[in-house]
């Protein structure tokens, strides 16, 4: 009886002391957060040549994003995204693109904001704590993405037509397509993430990382 009291009362004081700890990040964890981001821009090389069929690539690049979000909160998300954007920044503002400074500056932006509302959202549903959190998974990346989806049209209707007009009446008509695309991509990883939730093995290796500094508990995404 003593045990459990002592139980709910630690329980208590964690959930006293979530606010400060979503978003705090240690050494430790502020390397995995880099190391997502690696991870990420290593994913867009792939998506940009093994996975690219003719004009058409599959960006899985924001797998990267979301794990450092989902395990590490809003601000590892947010660290792990404006990281992971600096690949396609790069591409599409000077190699494969004309988007120059402006893309290299918006699109980690872009995926900054997916990976700090991703990361918000797992903390206010305090998924970790939910018996169904892999498939709580799916709904919080999907709208995790909602902040840069507008962004995303915002950059092209505005941004883009007043800072690089020569290239907007050739970029703009692109946006619905480009809309489109990361909608599927989100389906896909949203069900990827939660496959990796689901996995108690994965969760366990990333608990390692993302201690007491980036979750509320060391009880974590475990079914």
């Amino acid at each position: 009886m003593g045990d459990t009291r002592k139980d709910i009362e630690n329980i208590r004081c964690e959930e006293m002391a979530m606010p400060a700890k979503m978003y705090r990040l240690d050494l430790k964890n502020l390397i995995f957060t880099i190391m997502m981001g690696a991870l990420g821009n290593v994913l867009f090389l792939l998506s940009e040549t093994v996975l690219s069929w003719g004009q058409i690539a599959l960006d899985i690049s924001h797998i990267g994003t979301l794990i450092a979000a989902l395990y590490g909160g809003p601000i590892a998300g947010l660290i792990a995204g404006l990281l992971v954007g600096l690949g396609p920044g790069l591409y599409f503002g000077y190699i494969g693109g004309s988007l120059g400074l402006l893309g290299l500056v918006c699109l980690p932006v872009g995926k900054a904001l997916t990976g700090f509302f991703a990361g918000l959202l797992a903390r206010w549903l305090k998924v970790e704590r939910r018996a169904s959190s892999s498939l709580m998974t799916i709904p919080i990346v999907l709208m995790g993405y909602v902040p840069e989806c507008i962004f995303t049209v915002f950059f092209f209707k505005v941004l883009v037509a007043i800072l690089l007009p020569f290239a907007a009446q050739f970029l703009i008509p692109f946006l619905v397509p480009i809309l489109i695309k990361a909608w599927i991509e989100m389906g896909i990883m949203s069900f990827f993430m939660a496959a990796l939730i689901g996995n108690n093995g994965f969760s366990d290796f990333v608990r390692q990382h993302f201690g007491r500094g980036g979750t509320t508990n060391s009880r974590i995404f475990k079914n």
